[in-house]
């Protein structure tokens, strides 16, 4: 067998190396195009979910315009981007959402608060959490009416040194068993608070409806 021949022997390591590679590549190729197909239904979807919570902490007759629409970005105490989704109702500010993270027992507790004008918690609901199912998944809605207990509580109701968990002398009810997690709860519901205290002008400023650039909003047309 002369060398061309050799050269395309199947059997041979160049020949397998060669075949791997093109099967590599090819499978490289149809997962960017499996992405790039799926990219848009990906958005969609998550627009959608983002929207069904905050419809339940954003109730729809409070505001006449897409909660969605032209979000407000704040920089928060620690540099992060605060993302703030304003109700309005023309131009005046009737309610303001954002997400807001405590750590319980097994990390992090997503939630998103939302609030009227005035800095009263309108609700807040637990969008993703890891803590022990019977125990710490009360702070679901789903679970427990627990996190129903601070609608209509403020920075200032209670104030602000009763902000914890009864047996950290605070005003608000523990689990049996699981303490650490409506801890972590109630620490992130008063930080969302404070925020809203340190930033309330920016985020209840009428015909605001832009981003900002660190705490300076820009204005928009709606």
């Amino acid at each position: 067998m002369n060398f061309a021949a050799k050269s395309f022997d199947r059997q041979s390591v160049g020949y397998q190396a060669g075949l791997l590679g093109g099967f590599t590549l090819l499978a490289a190729a149809l997962l960017v195009i499996g992405d790039l197909a799926t990219e848009g239904a990906i958005e969609q979807r998550h627009a959608e979910d983002l929207k069904a919570s905050l419809t339940q902490v954003i109730p729809p007759e409070i505001h006449d315009n897409d909660l969605l629409a032209n979000p407000l970005v704040i920089k928060g105490d620690d540099g992060q981007d605060v993302v703030v989704y304003r109700a309005l109702k023309g131009l005046d500010v009737t309610g303001v959402a954002y997400r807001i993270v405590g750590f319980g027992y097994a990390g992090e507790i997503d939630s998103i608060l939302g609030l009227d004008a005035q800095g009263r918690i309108i609700g807040v609901r637990v969008l993703a959490h890891a803590e022990t199912p019977g125990l710490g998944d009360k702070i679901e809605v789903a679970k427990d009416d627990w996190i129903l207990g601070f609608n209509g509580r403020s920075l200032g109701d209670p104030p602000l040194e009763r902000w914890g968990v009864k047996k950290d002398g605070g005003d608000f009810d523990q689990f049996s068993g699981a303490t650490i997690t409506p801890r972590g709860v109630v620490r992130s519901i008063r930080e969302g608070l404070q925020f809203f205290a340190e930033h309330r002008d920016a985020l209840t400023a009428p015909a605001e409806i832009g981003t900002a650039d660190a705490d300076q909003p820009t204005r928009s047309q709606p």
